[in-house]
């Protein structure tokens, strides 16, 4: 059953008020403006830093780490987090304040602030995931944990109220049926893939395929594949090139494992992403050509880019690209992400059956790995890979906790707007990012100075983009202006569009 997490501010000026996350999340909580929860800026924070502590939340799931503050961040009275009196921010080792997982009832205390966290399952629709009103619960309750809502009710098939539903205990892997009870987590339900066979993504692939053509019905869209060689590999997915056996077609097919069981609600968030990604189909993006799910595993067939990623063609070729093939390159992706930003798609046909229409999307997760190069050497096509796929999976909380520790990686293509809301989602944030890979290609270096062992979200917090002549001082003046200028967060990012930017460098070159 979905979870909602709340924090109840159950000590100082903001007491009474109440925080609640039912999804995928994270927040900055601290003095400053942009910071959710806000502390107030007076006497009684003067201690509490502009942005404090990191809240990395995936409900049931919620932690907490300190930022590298002067005072620290309480938990239950005990210190989780401090610098030393002589560090400045720039000097803490992010290894020296290692996230800490909250329980229900934990309580945060910041200054004269206390936020009491509260972990409350949610009562959503078994059939359809709708929330059930907090009147209805009683009406509506099928057994203890499940309801069924009233228009679910009506349709043919389904059980009646009162009688008991069988519901699936995620006690066992999926794939190898070991006992996994104290790898899932006690407040989790839903399907899960236990660690082990996690770490042999070849063989599950392999399994996956074997199966197509034994007929399961839930792998037919990899029928008739056969494995070639791995292309690539993320967090939590791993990209091989396939061929099928009759007609020689390849296809990428790309496997995403989460890290987390999946229900029914996840499901279906990450699912509603994918087949609206399908729909879209230009020049300059990747042709996602079908999906499917089966034991906990997703999968997708897509549109083979011979050529590889913008990545490795810059290792290729030293580390960083020559101003015009740079521009050649970036153009064409502003082209595909003007696309994305603005498509309208008609009548997405959602796996629950309903309908739904988009307009407008954003990729939020645009970086040299995710640009692909397709056709020949003389005449390529870029082409944006991992439309809305990545961050939806996240979004939906399949990729566990990815704003603490080291999994998540650092944030070099990400603007500000994006650390202090994880699902900030504008257009303005893939031009940034854009603006941000173009710096990369130019330069062979990362935007901000990330520094090793400095904690990566304070960076982009707390520091401005490095101006690109400092790092490649032969570029134009005024191509540089114009990638510095791109590459404003703070306030407000100044691109708020793709097309804006494209036609800004263009009266530059």
């Amino acid at each position: 059953m979905p979870v909602k997490i709340k924090l109840h501010a159950v000590k100082g000026k903001l007491q009474g008020k109440v925080y609640a996350f039912d999804e995928r999340a994270t927040c900055i909580i601290g003095r400053g403006k942009d910071c959710n929860p806000k502390l107030p800026d007076d006497e009684d924070h003067q201690f509490v830093s502009r942005h404090h502590c990191l809240l990395d939340i995936n409900p049931p799931d919620i932690r907490v780490r300190d930022l590298g503050s002067l005072n620290g961040t309480f938990v239950n009275g005990n210190k989780i987090g401090q610098r030393k009196e002589d560090q400045s921010p720039e000097d803490v080792d992010k290894n020296a304040f290692p996230e800490h997982d909250l329980k229900d009832g934990d309580e945060i205390e910041l200054g004269n602030t206390v936020l009491r966290v509260e972990i409350e399952p949610v009562a959503v629709c078994l059939n359809c995931g709708k929330d059930i009103p907090e009147d209805k619960k009683d009406s509506l309750r099928l057994d203890e944990g499940t309801y069924r809502c009233e228009s679910c009710r009506q349709k043919p098939g389904k059980a009646e109220p009162g009688k008991p539903v069988a519901e699936v205990k995620s006690v066992v892997c999926a794939l190898c049926g070991q006992d996994v009870s104290k790898e899932i987590g006690e407040n989790r339900k839903g399907v899960y893939i236990c660690a082990s066979c996690k770490s042999k993504p070849h063989e599950i692939i392999k399994m996956l395929v074997t199966k197509a053509d034994e007929g399961v019905d839930a792998l037919q869209a990899l029928h008739g594949y056969s494995i070639i060689k791995q292309i690539g590999r993320g967090t939590s997915s791993i990209a091989y090139l396939a061929k099928h056996k009759k007609n020689g077609q390849e296809v990428a097919l790309k496997m995403m494992l989460p890290e987390v069981a999946v229900d029914d609600v996840s499901r279906q968030r990450f699912l509603r992403e994918v087949e609206i990604t399908k729909a879209l189909k230009h020049s300059n993006v990747v042709q996602l050509r079908d999906s499917g799910d089966y034991a906990g595993i997703f999968f997708f067939t897509l549109e083979y880019c011979n050529l590889g990623s913008i990545d490795k063609l810059r290792d290729e070729k030293g580390g960083k690209l020559p101003l015009e093939e740079a521009l050649e390159i970036i153009l064409q992706t502003l082209d595909g992400l003007e696309y994305i930003h603005t498509v309208e798609i008609p009548n997405i046909k959602l796996s629950n059956g309903r309908t739904e229409s988009v307009k407008g999307l954003v990729h939020r997760d645009l970086k040299p790995a995710n640009l692909l190069l397709a056709g020949s050497e003389e005449k390529r096509l870029v082409k944006i890979a991992d439309v809305g796929v990545g961050k939806a999976f996240d979004t939906a909380g399949l990729s566990g906790q990815t704003r603490t520790g080291t999994v998540g990686g650092t944030p070099v293509y990400m603007p500000r707007q994006q650390v202090i809301n994880f699902k900030y989602a504008k257009p303005d944030v893939d031009v940034w990012a854009i603006a941000a890979t173009l710096y990369n290609l130019l330069t062979g270096t990362f935007a901000r100075d990330f520094k090793k062992d400095e904690d990566p979200w304070r960076i982009v917090l707390q520091s401005q983009p490095v101006p690109i002549r400092k790092r490649n001082p032969s570029l134009p003046e005024k191509v540089a202006e114009v990638i510095d200028l791109a590459l404003v967060d703070q306030p407000t990012i100044t691109f708020k569009s793709a097309i804006e930017f494209k036609r800004t460098l263009e009266g530059v070159i």
